[in-house]
């Protein structure tokens, strides 16, 4: 069970910290100290996306065992389909000025919109394909992968086989995405500005809330039954089986579930960072998100939470600082971690509230420790 200490300090930063920044961004003048520039509020929505993607893999990682390094497609999956709605909401304010096919399609000659994009014009549509698309691919895939037994090592190759076999798909300029080039110069949201202050804040604390909802229902799954369950089929796979349990059902289950948060994610995501293409399926993001689980903690969720931001958060200041080092530093990040925080940041500050100096150890247990 998540300690409730450890929940309600996760909600109160999140939360907090979204609405402090929304506050001192449209609260205070551009001269002022205090003042948190539109660009710094908009990545701290991207990072809180992250954060969901983060979230998603740890439910399956950190307590079933499902270590799916293909969970970005998922993720991709919710960015495409919100990006299909923003692209609809362009109109003739588009370069080539028709009022139906977006841009991409009228330079690639399509004579009229493709099937699957229509729907697409209206929001609660889109959001729903942002849910459903997900689910229903990791359904099938999980359906097949668990009732085979798939696991372990084998099972990771093939979620990543899954996520590459889309990216080379979406690169496909007749699957009617955008091709290489993907979907950007987005207008509108809900018939609100993308780049207004206002619809950037909103979508900063959008994201904060729907991440604390998410982490609420991660944390009710995980201390019921059901999660007691899932962490005996991590554990003992076998033992829980011979108990009467159907291990694939219950994984099956929780790998929807995870599938439908990161698509989620991927949603908000895309209006906050301004663009959407195959590269949001490549394999190296979905192994990102695993080093994020990694260095907050795996099988904490909080964890995940804090390792996606942080990692971030580096990641953002080394690219500008030391761009020919990012990778390296990720690297050595991931080894050290492994080496000396096997149990993440989490982990770490955990055990470091609990050491206790030898002289408020009371004697009786020092005896029992000795003989």
């Amino acid at each position: 069970m998540i300690p409730l200490r450890s929940t309600i300090l996760t909600l109160v930063l999140v939360l907090g910290g979204a609405i402090l920044m929304a506050v001192l961004n449209l609260g205070t003048a551009e001269s002022s100290a205090l003042h948190v520039p539109t660009y710094a509020v908009s990545l701290a929505g991207k990072y809180l996306s992250f954060a969901m993607l983060a979230l998603a893999l740890d439910l399956v990682w950190g307590f079933a065992g499902i270590l799916s390094l293909g969970h970005a497609a998922f993720f991709a999956l919710g960015g495409y389909a919100m990006g299909m709605y923003l692209m609809r909401q362009i109109g003739p304010r588009g370069v080539y000025g028709n009022a139906v096919l977006p841009d991409f399609m009228v330079f690639l000659n399509y004579k009229e919109l493709p099937w699957y994009w229509h729907g697409f014009d209206q929001f609660p549509f889109a959001m729903l394909m942002a849910v459903l698309v997900p689910a229903l691919i990791a359904l099938v895939f999980g359906w097949l992968a668990f009732r085979s037994r798939v696991t372990g090592v084998y099972l990771s190759i093939i979620t990543q086989a899954l996520t590459y076999a889309l990216l080379l798909a979406f690169f496909r300029n007749d699957m009617g995405f955008g091709g290489n080039n993907g979907m950007t110069d987005f207008k509108d949201l809900l018939g609100m500005p993308l780049q207004a202050d206002t619809t950037r804040v909103g979508l900063l604390l959008a994201t904060a809330v729907m991440l604390c909802l998410m982490f609420l229902a991660a944390r009710f799954v995980v201390g019921s039954r059901f999660g007691k369950v899932l962490v005996a089929v991590r554990d003992t796979e076998s033992r829980t089986r011979f108990l009467g349990y159907r291990p694939e059902s219950y994984k099956l289950v929780v790998f929807v579930a995870s599938a439908v948060m990161a698509g989620i994610g991927g949603a908000l995501y895309v209006p906050q960072v301004g663009i959407i293409n195959p590269g949001e399926f490549s394999p190296a993001n979905s192994i990102e998100a695993v080093i994020w689980v990694a260095v907050g903690g795996r099988g904490t969720l909080t964890g995940a939470i804090l390792g996606a931001i942080l990692v971030n958060l580096g990641k953002t200041y080394f690219t500008g600082a030391l761009p020919e080092l990012w990778l390296y530093a990720l690297g050595a990040l991931f080894i050290f971690v492994t080496l000396f925080l096997p149990k993440g940041v989490i982990g770490a500050l955990d055990r470091f509230r609990h050491i206790r100096p030898v002289d408020e150890v009371p004697p009786e247990k020092i005896s029992e420790v000795t003989g």
